[in-house]
């Protein structure tokens, strides 16, 4: 009753390990910056909203080009290497934490999260639309909501703990870990996937949970 093929069991559990992975970094991101880029609140809380606000033009501007793109190169393949390449920059971008010190170096890494997203969320979206099984679309759906809000949701709560115990630099190696997770177990699935095209039609459906959300000081 509750089988699931094995290509959307692998995309599921890549974006288990993505959003997970980011999901500890939303709750402390904000003093991140307080306490590591900007010294005043009022300040910090400037950078933050021009970081989402780079993150999310970036990554809206970019996603219909490349949806566009993925749709007239036909095949599957290089759909999957859309969403592992956006994931190695969403890690990259992680890491890129480690190194900064000043805001420019924020707005630097959210837009290269952005690319990372822009280049994920259509890919990953056609491969499970075409692949999801006949009779099961809102239950697969349902499904990956709940995993991933679930990771996302115990990653939310243990960030802030583990940043007072381990401190920030240790937690961004522990988020980088799990987004780099992310892209290789696609690896698992690259050559079941067809490099030539399928005879459905590939619909975007809505993710949800994709991005997540930077707490409001």
């Amino acid at each position: 009753m509750f089988k699931i093929n094995r290509i959307i069991k692998v995309l599921i559990g890549s974006d288990v390990f993505l959003l997970t992975g980011m999901g500890f970094v939303s709750p402390i991101f904000a003093l991140f910056i307080n306490e590591n880029i900007v010294s005043d609140p009022s300040e910090a809380a400037k950078v933050a909203g021009f970081s989402v606000a780079i993150y999310w033009g970036i990554k809206s501007l970019l996603e219909i080009p490349i949806g566009n793109y993925l749709d007239k190169n036909h095949g599957e393949r290089d759909d999957v290497i859309f969403v592992i390449l956006g994931n190695i920059i969403a890690t990259f971008s992680v890491f890129g934490y480690i190194f900064s010190s000043s805001a420019s170096h924020i707005y630097l890494i959210q837009l290269l999260y952005g690319v990372g997203m822009a280049m994920n969320i259509p890919a990953w979206t056609a491969i499970f639309t075409r692949h999801i099984d006949k009779g099961k679309e809102a239950f697969e759906w349902a499904a990956r909501s709940t995993i991933v809000g679930l990771g996302a949701g115990a990653a939310g709560a243990l960030g802030g703990v583990m940043v007072s115990i381990f401190g920030f630099d240790l937690l961004f190696v522990l988020v980088g870990f799990f987004v780099l997770l992310s892209s290789l177990v696609l690896f698992l699935i690259l050559w079941e996937i067809s490099p030539r095209d399928k005879k459905v039609p590939r619909v975007p459906e809505t993710k949800g949970l994709q991005e997540p959300q930077l707490p409001k000081d």
